[in-house]
């Protein structure tokens, strides 16, 4: 148990009461956010991580933006166009300040894009977001107001990449330099930094000069609260204490077990939203039982995907024979269903020559214990005896960084796609040695088929790459395919104006209390 736990209510009101910084009135309006995860940097150009970016783009907005329905639509920029299969034009909206007063121009747009994809463009390092700017070759300025991208090559998705990269300020950041970028902010978002305070919270303040964000995000103007306090608080059982006790407005990754108690109560709501982050167990396929494609076909029919959605995700998820959402461009809906059955399951294992079973391990981060779980408990009784073992995420990302050499059976991971395009799931996930294959499979017909459709610009002969791509991992089963859950939030019922976005982020221009 964790002191979270142990709050007295108006002991715990005191401690966020003194989190605000002096200076600010005492009516001033704030939102609190429990939030699972804290920001490893405040450096956009230096993370990858999706908890982290929720809090900057608070701080930072991007040249293009997406709306709810993932529509991409105009942010910083005012228009872009096309010119050739390899060059974009943008032109910039004037006037637009960041935080320190400066205006936002052309300069700081190729500054940051040099940045992300130049090597060692950071103080010696290269961005490792240097991937979702594809293959940009230059970023030229054309006037003051005017850039133009080009690319090495076609990318059909360039556009669709763009939100994620957020502007930052030139003269800003060559003047404190790429290691206090990750504590200071100089942004054109709606709030402003105050301070950020490791491992317990990050403190925003709203931007009033901000020229208003995307006219396509409603409403256009500044921040309707006057400050924004992130709490973090990693514990999932804390964070709905703190909820329920009215400590904090918003909290994400909403264990399924609380929504009833949440909806019940008059003073918190659940809200939920279409996720874009697929769920999938990945295993080890470089050693063995799982090198073995008869092991790992059984281990998908040993889970009852319907069962653990309907028990414990309360039925708030669609089940995958993939790992690309069904809202995705280039989802393949022919797939191969893998059916619960035990039986097949133990038929599978005993043709790999495990008649008796198999033992194995599965690696799991504490919010998804109850999950893994279960699944374990459905492994077990079709011959995979599983162990459950829990880990601290950072300690479980870099346990899984090489399967080659960390000696682990399988797993229990997530993966966003954000652009619900395969170039920004299926690649990762499932290219060979790619940065996120976690289960060491490769397959060069898979290989040459994603590399094939990264530059092709026809939409209908791209989309039949990744189907057929997707068939083939389908049937090799290199992963156990889980689930695509909705993300679900709690919100005390004084929350107005906010709903969750499809991206998993937490952005707050929008948000009012009463």
């Amino acid at each position: 148990m964790t002191a979270h736990r142990s709050w007295i209510p108006a002991l715990a009101l005191a401690a966020f009461l003194a989190l605000a910084p002096a200076g600010f009135p005492a009516d001033a309006s704030e939102l609190r956010v429990g939030y699972s995860s804290d920001a490893v940097t405040l450096d956009p150009a230096n993370h990858r991580s999706r908890v982290t970016e929720g809090i900057i783009l608070n701080m930072y907005d991007a040249l293009l933006a997406r709306t709810d329905d993932m529509r991409v639509v105009p942010e910083l920029a005012e228009s872009w166009s096309q010119i050739n299969p390899t060059t974009y034009e943008f032109k910039l909206r004037r006037g637009v300040r960041f935080h320190s007063g400066d205006e936002m121009t052309a300069d700081d747009v190729k500054y940051t894009y040099d940045r992300l994809t130049k090597p060692n463009a950071m103080g010696g390092q290269t961005s490792p977001r240097q991937s979702l700017v594809g293959p940009l070759k230059d970023t030229e300025i054309v006037d003051k107001y005017t850039v133009r991208f080009v690319l090495r090559e076609p990318w059909p998705i360039f556009t669709a990449y763009v939100p994620f990269n957020q502007i930052v300020s030139k003269s800003f950041t060559e003047k404190v330099g790429t290691p206090a970028m990750a504590t200071q902010a100089n942004g054109t978002g709606p709030f402003k930094l105050v301070e950020w305070r490791r491992g317990d919270a990050v403190i925003l303040e709203r931007f009033a000069v901000y020229y208003g964000g995307s006219p396509d995000l409603p409403p256009v103007g500044p921040a309707r609260v006057d400050r924004v306090i992130f709490k973090i608080i990693p514990e999932t059982a804390s964070r709905v204490a703190a909820l329920l006790a009215g400590e904090v407005d918003i909290i994400d990754e909403l264990p399924h077990h609380a929504i009833k108690q949440l909806q019940a109560n008059p003073r918190t709501k659940v809200l939920a939203t279409n996720g874009t982050r697929s769920f999938f167990m990945p295993l080890n396929n470089t050693r063995p039982p799982f090198n073995d494609k008869r092991v790992r076909q059984a281990a998908n029919h040993a889970v009852d995907r319907k069962l653990v959605i309907d028990r414990i995700l309360s039925g708030l998820a669609v089940p995958l024979d993939g790992i690309i959402s069904p809202q995705s461009y280039g989802f393949n809906a022919n797939l191969k269903n893998y059916d619960y059955s035990t039986d097949k399951a133990k038929r599978l294992l005993a043709e790999a020559g495990h008649p008796n079973g198999i033992d194995v391990t599965l690696d799991v981060d504490n919010p998804f214990k109850d999950q893994a779980e279960a699944l374990a408990q459905m492994l077990t009784r079709a011959g995979i005896r599983t162990k459950v073992q829990i880990w601290e995420r950072t300690a479980m990302a870099d346990l899984w960084k090489n399967p080659q050499t960390n000696g682990r059976d399988m797993t229990f991971q997530s993966w966003g796609d954000g652009a619900l395009d395969p170039v920004g799931i299926f690649v990762p996930v499932l290219r060979t040695k790619d940065r996120g294959n976690y289960s060491g499979y490769g397959n060069p017909e898979v290989d040459k088929l994603l590399d094939a459709a990264n530059t092709e610009t026809d939409t209908a002969k791209r989309s039949a790459m990744y189907q057929q791509a997707q068939a083939i991992v389908n049937d090799e089963a290199p992963l156990i395919f889980l689930w695509l859950p909705q993300d679900v939030y709690g919100a005390s019922a004084r929350l107005k104006g906010w709903q969750p976005s499809p991206r998993g982020v937490i952005k707050l221009h929008e948000a009012a209390v009463d």
